[in-house]
């Protein structure tokens, strides 16, 4: 037996045993992502960076340069300190998600992993 078909008779069974009812969002509708502006070969990475966290950094990043260029080509005073009061936050917004990326990268979990990884490439 080909493992498609014995996966396939396995979840046919839990469903009709009822072991997905109690699951949480059961007969609701699914919010679908829609990607139609990411090119199908770029996807799967795309939905990769974004679970790992790396799609809000560098959307930071380019609003962090846009600002910049709108600064640049400010045709005020008042419009210069708005926009650098807004490329402040962004900034600072950018630190947060970099410190939190560092404390992450330091947890025990990470470092036992990061060990036994070594350890099979040695």
């Amino acid at each position: 037996m080909d493992f498609f078909r014995l996966t396939d008779e396995k979840i046919r069974k839990a469903y009709e045993d009822g072991e997905f009812e109690n699951l949480p969002g059961y007969g609701k509708r699914l919010e679908l992502e829609d990607l139609s502006n990411v090119p199908p070969e770029m996807r799967m990475a795309y939905k990769m960076m974004k679970n790992a966290g790396m799609m809000e950094e560098q959307q930071v990043r380019t609003e962090i340069e846009y600002l910049e260029d709108l600064i640049e080509g400010a045709h005020s005073d008042v419009e210069e300190v708005r926009l650098t009061a807004r490329l402040n936050e962004k900034q600072v917004r950018l630190q947060q998600i970099i410190q939190k990326k560092k404390k992450e990268a330091n947890s025990a979990v990470f470092k036992d992993y990061q060990s036994q990884m070594m350890k099979k490439f040695e």
